[in-house]
């Protein structure tokens, strides 16, 4: 029994799954450490294999150099839209950032081995929270979902907008502080009310040297508030996805 495929086949499956490799390297939570590269090429295969009957109608460069400069445009555009999947997550480890700076666990930072770069404490943990909800709440097949139509509205031999790039990259990082600022908002306003009180007691009672029990006060509310707003964090970051993928599909040109 033999197999026999086409040169136009291989060279599409090629392209596609190298679209599918760089969102992948890209993308959180794939982009992790914790999943081996041997893994990620074969999830960008299983994700190109499901378009390729729609795909191979289209024209694709046989060989040489303009095969070369198509798998380029590729990866262009599969890191493109990793990074505005990315996003998603990034919003909410800067929301941790910014409960840790003014909570007092910014002194705290500890080294994360799979980004190989120094996290704050409860950004970290932000993060393992939203990669649980990921996938407890099936967001990962709402963005997968997003990611393979992007085949469909941009074809292999179309062309990534840059106008629509830039701008959507300059309104998602604007979203991205704007969303971290509404998950950590109560909390901040709460630390934030705290000083103040400490600052008047202190104003008050100069010998009773308040601040001295700021930082384990403020370390209790943190934990406290943190904890209770937790059941908070779906809805935002079921808004976080829709705003994802939607970015995902002007990208690749649907209105």
């Amino acid at each position: 029994m033999s197999v026999q495929l086409s040169t136009t086949w291989l060279v599409t499956m090629l392209l596609a799954s190298t679209r599918a490799a760089a969102w992948l390297v890209v993308s959180p939570p794939f982009n992790s450490r914790s999943v081996p590269s041997v893994v990620k090429a074969l999830l960008s295969v299983a994700l190109a294999l499901p378009v390729m009957p729609a795909l191979t109608a289209s024209p694709v460069p046989p060989s040489g150099g303009l095969l070369i400069l198509a798998l380029a445009e590729q990866v262009v555009v599969g890191a493109a839209l990793g990074f505005l999947t990315s996003l998603i997550f990034a919003a909410v480890q800067a929301a941790g950032a910014i409960v840790d700076l003014f909570g007092g666990f910014s002194m705290a930072f500890a080294f994360d081995p799979f980004a190989m770069t120094g996290t704050s404490v409860l950004g970290r943990f932000y993060n393992i929270m939203a990669t649980a909800l990921f996938f407890a709440t099936d967001a990962h097949a709402m963005v997968l979902r997003g990611f393979t139509l992007s085949y469909r509205h941009l074809p292999l031999d179309g062309t990534l907008s840059m106008e629509t790039m830039a701008r959507l990259v300059s309104g998602g990082l604007t979203e991205l502080f704007l969303a971290a600022l509404q998950i950590a908002g109560p909390l901040v306003a709460i630390l934030f009310l705290t000083d103040v009180g400490l600052g008047l007691l202190t104003r008050a009672a100069p010998a009773l040297n308040a601040f001295s029990l700021g930082f384990p006060l403020k370390i209790m509310l943190t934990l406290l508030v943190a904890g209770g707003t937790m059941a908070l964090l779906p809805n935002a970051f079921d808004g976080l996805v829709d705003r994802g993928v939607d970015a995902m599909m002007q990208a690749v040109g649907k209105s």
